[in-house]
């Protein structure tokens, strides 16, 4: 399942990111994890402190990744709104949902802080680094003036998180697509906007 040039703390932290996607918190037991790492009864043990050290690794893993795709497709050159439409078609498994979102639904994750920093600390830099793009389109005169950075980036972000919800519901990503087209049509740049 793994590479072989894997480490086996590696493999227990990708193991941990997987199955906290799909079981959460509760439902990821030692047993599992290291069923699916494919590592011996000590190793977990002997790279981390416990059950929750191994899962806050994992979280702050995943959130990284999360913040490093969203990046790549946010820092491409283009317009704001095509770089928010980037965003919000980028190839994603809807049906699957987003591993950070998911996390926030996990009572025992909520439940730490710990555990939900770094979640809190992605969520917070996507909408700040959204923000920043509106902010430039506002400049730019792509967007209305009055629009307000902030509320917008939590829209984008809400739209992007319920649509999986709303998809994972229905078992179909047209719901997840209907919310970005929709919300991409409220976006779109004025008819008297500059164009580059």
């Amino acid at each position: 399942m793994y590479s072989e040039d894997m480490s086996t703390s590696d493999r227990l932290i990708e193991s941990t990111r997987e199955l906290l996607w799909e079981r959460g918190y509760v439902g990821t037991s030692p047993k599992a994890i290291l069923e699916r790492a494919g590592a011996g009864q000590g190793s977990m043990y002997h790279h981390f402190k416990g059950k929750p050290d191994l899962a806050l690794a994992a979280i702050r893993r995943t959130a990284e990744e999360m913040r490093a795709t969203a990046a790549g497709v946010l820092d491409r050159p283009g317009t704001p709104y095509e770089r928010i439409e980037a965003y919000l078609r980028r190839e994603r498994d809807v049906l699957r949902g987003c591993p950070v979102g998911r996390l926030t639904m996990d009572p025992d994750v909520i439940a730490s802080d710990e555990l939900r920093a770094p979640v809190d600390e992605t969520l917070d830099w996507l909408r700040e680094r959204l923000a920043g793009i509106v902010e430039e389109g506002k400049e730019q005169g792509l967007f209305a003036a009055g629009l307000d950075a902030e509320s917008i980036a939590a829209t984008i972000v809400a739209t992007v998180q319920g649509g999986y919800v709303l998809a994972r519901a229905s078992g179909s990503p047209a719901a997840f697509d209907a919310g970005v087209r929709g919300l991409l049509s409220l976006l779109a740049p004025r008819d008297d906007a500059p164009t580059t």
